[in-house]
């Protein structure tokens, strides 16, 4: 391991606060997003600059440490932070430049998608971030990155036009498309494999005003509510995102909702939308323009840090009407009032990119399952797990083989086998001689971990 001396040495060393048990606000930095996660590392690195990274890293291989790397903290399964190893938060890491001749843009690793969204609306730019302003841009644009923008631009990766990369050697490389190309590919949804992403180099898009908002229906009319909004969907434009909800009113009455964003001028927005607006007897209609960074932050409310969070998820082969009765029943079951289903719609650009291209290769599925355990009680965890994983059951026949990285929860649970099934033997045999290359004692090994073979 480490001794004091040694400890000392390395803090010398950095720019950065270093962290221990006992220090003032190591209780503060271990905390993450998802409230069901509670480690305790031996040190917490909360870097300022490149350099504090490439130390780190030599320093947890150097000694034997288990090493996490915390950008944003918001993924569920909690790989953030680890007990008795180092976190190397990159939370300070921050900063945000906008090149609006070239329309693009460069963020440090621990930016939020708030922060980016932020900088780029005041040129009135935009590219694809998730749906949750607070999550950190490193960890969704690896995994692959869904957002509101997908049907027009594509992906958070498909967006991606270079990463700075800190290797488990120490070393920082670049890779894009001219450069250590085969390494981009897999950087676009082959999660944190195979390094500590410093900056990420996006594509922007001019955004105006947009349509956004939710339309809310009773609960017993999810099933024909999903039958509409389903071929709705298959002819909609590209410009439109949008998913269905299963959700709690802030009165607390169990509802179906629909939720959009229509990426274009409201007045054609209004047009489009009339039908889907009309349809059934809204409970509530809130749709109108606004920013794009108001669209970003729309679900940030329903989301807060702290909650204990497991949720399961999985691309869907087909959705019928019985498939929504089934949701609809045990959504009524559910112990939580947080609780959530979301059927995200896919589509429009995320289609037309090969599935070749990108390490993210499940490319053709209409629709995403989301089952989203939340609840505040750390008591309550045995009913509200149960609780997703029967949904997951009921609906096995739906989904489709393949799985969405960035909604994987822990390791320990999902296994690697659900890992695998996120790329597919031919894809995930490339990301495996990547690894060998890139990693092959498995430094980087808290995550969706892709095991090297030249590792035991």
């Amino acid at each position: 391991m480490f001794t004091t001396s040694e400890i000392e040495a390395f803090a010398k060393g950095l720019r950065c606060q270093l962290l221990r048990p006992g220090d003032g606000n190591y209780d503060e930095a271990r905390r993450v997003w998802n409230g069901m996660i509670d480690k305790r590392p031996a040190l917490i690195v909360r870097a300022r600059g490149v350099a504090d990274v490439i130390q780190a890293v030599e320093f947890a291989r150097q000694s034997g440490l288990l090493l996490a790397v915390r950008g944003g903290g918001h993924n569920v399964s909690g790989n953030a932070v680890c007990d008795g190893g180092l976190t190397l938060d990159l939370s300070l890491m921050r900063s945000v430049r906008v090149d609006p001749k070239r329309q693009s843009l460069r963020a440090e690793g621990g930016t939020l998608w708030h922060d980016l969204d932020h900088e780029a609306e005041a040129f009135a730019l935009a590219t694809t971030g998730g749906l949750i302003s607070s999550t950190g841009i490193a960890g969704l644009t690896l995994g692959g990155g869904l957002g509101w923008l997908m049907g027009s631009y594509g992906l958070a990766c498909d967006n991606l036009l270079s990463i700075d990369l800190v290797t488990a050697a120490g070393e920082l490389i670049t890779a894009s498309a001219s450069e250590n190309a085969d390494l981009f590919w897999g950087l676009r949804g082959g999660g944190g494999n195979f390094g500590i992403a410093t900056s990420l180099e996006y594509r922007l898009h001019p955004v105006g005003p947009m349509l956004g908002g939710l339309i809310i229906h009773p609960l017993e009319q999810a099933a024909d509510l999903f039958r509409f909004y389903e071929a709705f969907t298959r002819e909609a434009p590209d410009a439109l995102g949008s998913m269905l909800l299963f959700v709690a009113s802030p009165e607390g009455e169990r509802v179906a909702a629909l939720a959009v964003c229509y990426n274009g001028s409201p007045e054609e927005g209004e047009v489009l939308l009339a039908p889907l607006r009309a349809f059934g007897s809204p409970l509530t209609d809130t749709i109108g323009p606004m920013r794009y960074t108001q669209i970003q932050q729309m679900f940030d409310e329903g989301f807060p840090a702290g909650l204990q969070n497991y949720w399961r998820s999985s691309f869907l082969e087909y959705l019928d009407g019985d498939g929504i009765e089934a949701i609809v029943e045990r959504f009524r079951q559910a112990p939580s009032p947080q609780a959530a289903i979301a059927i995200e719609q896919l589509g429009g650009a995320v289609t037309r990119v090969s599935a070749e291209d990108t390490a993210f290769n499940h490319r053709a599925s209409r629709f995403n399952l989301l089952i989203l355990g939340m609840w505040p009680e750390t008591h309550a965890k045995a009913e509200n797990v149960g609780w997703v994983q029967s949904i997951s059951e009921t609906l096995a026949a739906y989904a489709s083989s393949r799985v969405y990285v960035n909604y994987l929860g822990q390791s320990g649970d999902e296994g690697v086998n659900r890992v695998e099934a996120a790329y597919g033997p031919e894809a995930y045999a490339r990301l495996v001689a990547l690894k060998n290359k890139y990693d092959p004692e498995n430094l980087f090994r808290l995550n969706q971990n892709i095991q090297p073979t030249t590792n035991g």
